[in-house]
Formats: C-alpha cells, sequence, structure tokens
C-alpha cells in the first residue's frame, strides 16, 4: 500500500513542470521552491520509482526512456485529477500555460490573428507560440501543441485534423515574362524552381500530364527556411513556388503572382492536424479547449 505521506500528484505536477520549463530554477519560481528543493523532490520521486528519469546537466535537463513514459503517463493522470475537480466545481476554468508551434504560413494567416479572441474567452490561459517551418519533437522542445501539415509519421502523438489545404504553383508576372509561363509539366525543367532547406516528407511538385503522374524536386538557386520567405522571393520575382493556395490567394487577386499549370494540378492537398501527446480524454482542460477553438475557427480557402 502507497504511503499516505507521498503526495503523487504534487510530484507528478512538480515533475511534468521541470520537463515543460526545463530548469529547476524554473519551477522553483513558480512554485516558491529553491532549485534545490526541486531537485531533491525528483530525486526522492526517482528513488521511489528506482529509475532515472531525468538526466541532468549544467544547461539541461533530458528525459531518459522511463521518463519519457512516466511523463506521458503523468499528463493523463493530471488531466483527469483535473477532469474531476471541474466536474465538481462551478468556477473552474481552464488555465495555465500552453506552448504552441505552428508552421510560419499558419501562424501568420490562422493562429496570431485568433490569439486575441481565444484569450478574451480564456484570460487565465497563457499562449507560448512558436512559429518555424521545421517539424520538432514536442517532448524535447516541451512543447504541448504542434500544427503540421502532410504526413504524420510520430506514432506518440494524437492528431486532430484542422483541414486540408490545396497546393498550387504560382510565380509572378515579371518572373514569367522573363522565363515564360511553363504550358506543360515538362517546361519545368528550365524554370528557377524555389524550395525549403530542410528536408519534407513531399519535397517534389507533384503534376499530372498525360504520360501520368510526375514531380519535379525544387532546384532553384536561392533556398529558405519558411513558407512566407519562400512567398516573397515569388513576389519578388526570383522563380516558381508551390504553397498553399491560402497563403498565396490575396497575391492571386492583387495580380502578384498567377497560377502555373494549373489544368496540370492532381488536386494536390495537404492535410492539416494539430497534433499532441495524450490519449482520449486525458487532456488538460486548457489543451483540449485550445484544440476545440481551433478545430471550430480554422477555415481553409
Amino acid at each position: 500500500m502507497a504511503r499516505l505521506d507521498v503526495n503523487r500528484s504534487g510530484e507528478m505536477e512538480i515533475f511534468v513542470r521541470a520537463v515543460e520549463l526545463g530548469s529547476f530554477t524554473a519551477v522553483g519560481l513558480d512554485y516558491q521552491m529553491t532549485p534545490s528543493a526541486v531537485s531533491k523532490l525528483i530525486a526522492r520521486l526517482e528513488s521511489r520509482l528506482g529509475t532515472r528519469l531525468l538526466n541532468r546537466s549544467t544547461r539541461a535537463l533530458q528525459l531518459t526512456p522511463e521518463g519519457t513514459l512516466f511523463y506521458e503517463r503523468s499528463l493523463q493522470v493530471l488531466a483527469q485529477l483535473e477532469d474531476a475537480e471541474r466536474c465538481v466545481s462551478t468556477s473552474a476554468e481552464p488555465k495555465g500555460r500552453i506552448r504552441v508551434n505552428a508552421n510560419v504560413p499558419f501562424g501568420e494567416h490562422f493562429l496570431l490573428p485568433l490569439v486575441p479572441q481565444f484569450l478574451l474567452h480564456y484570460p487565465q490561459v497563457t499562449l507560448d507560440l512558436v512559429l518555424q517551418d521545421q517539424v520538432i519533437d514536442l517532448l524535447g522542445e516541451r512543447t504541448e501543441v504542434a500544427v503540421r501539415a502532410g504526413p504524420l509519421k510520430d506514432s506518440r502523438l494524437v492528431a486532430r485534423k484542422l483541414g486540408e489545404t490545396r497546393m498550387m504553383i504560382v510565380g509572378a508576372p515579371s518572373y514569367l515574362a522573363r522565363q515564360g509561363m511553363p504550358r506543360k509539366p515538362a517546361d519545368l525543367e528550365t524554370h528557377n524552381r524555389l524550395g525549403f532547406n530542410y528536408s519534407r516528407a513531399s519535397p517534389g511538385w507533384p503534376l499530372q500530364d498525360k504520360s501520368g503522374p510526375v514531380s519535379f524536386m525544387p532546384n532553384g538557386n536561392a533556398r529558405v527556411s519558411d513558407g512566407q520567405a519562400l512567398r516573397r522571393l515569388a513576389v519578388g520575382g526570383l522563380g516558381l513556388v508551390r504553397l498553399a493556395k491560402f497563403q498565396v490567394k490575396d497575391d492571386i487577386a492583387a495580380g502578384r503572382l498567377v497560377p502555373v499549370l494549373e489544368r496540370y494540378n492532381p488536386g494536390d492537398a495537404e492535410e492539416v492536424h494539430a497534433v499532441y501527446i495524450g490519449h482520449g480524454g486525458n487532456l488538460p482542460s486548457r489543451v483540449r479547449v485550445f484544440l476545440d477553438f481551433l478545430a471550430a475557427n480554422v477555415r481553409f480557402p
């Protein structure tokens, strides 16, 4: 039988916060404890469990395999405790920090415009937003929610589909005036096809010609780290790019960009998901309401 003087939920909460913040000092500030007291609490937890959960260094905390498993299960347990309290409390309201990672185009077109409305509804929640196009490890980056486009590979994560975004190839009128408008997929061979400087699950540009599916790899004289930068290079007339319709529709309407080879577009689209660690209803209420808010308010053209 468990000893009554062991506050298991308290230990879990401190441990989870240490993983999220990556620092005993930061946890101490949150809970009005000294870094030494936090370190001793984690050490007692590891001693009771008989395994090391965190590898410490002077700069960072790193989860061990056992620590990763305990972290994921702790999230579930704490979410269930929060849910139990909410069921019997008339004043319970989602609160706490949510670290969110999203690609730059989604962040600028959807996430940032929605933030004021979300925080107006949930004033006790704090959003910690990171916009970057590279795929991150949620545990390693201490992130609760990430928005990802394209195929999903990480089996540890749970995904909630936000929609599909149609992909298209576009170029600026100034570039097309210099290089000519491609009339068939093979014409892309002679064009400056701009792309990203990191690996992608589907790096090619898929098209459909008379002989069947064809794909072209980016081959341009510039590569960038995010979709908004790629759009700006295209608007500047450097070359052709393949981006989501939501990202370029305003440029097309204003004449800054022109669709290319649309008759050969096979209905190319990427699914967009919000991914997170957790299972079923085992989510903190702050994360659950954030996911619900995204699903209700994100609409792709």
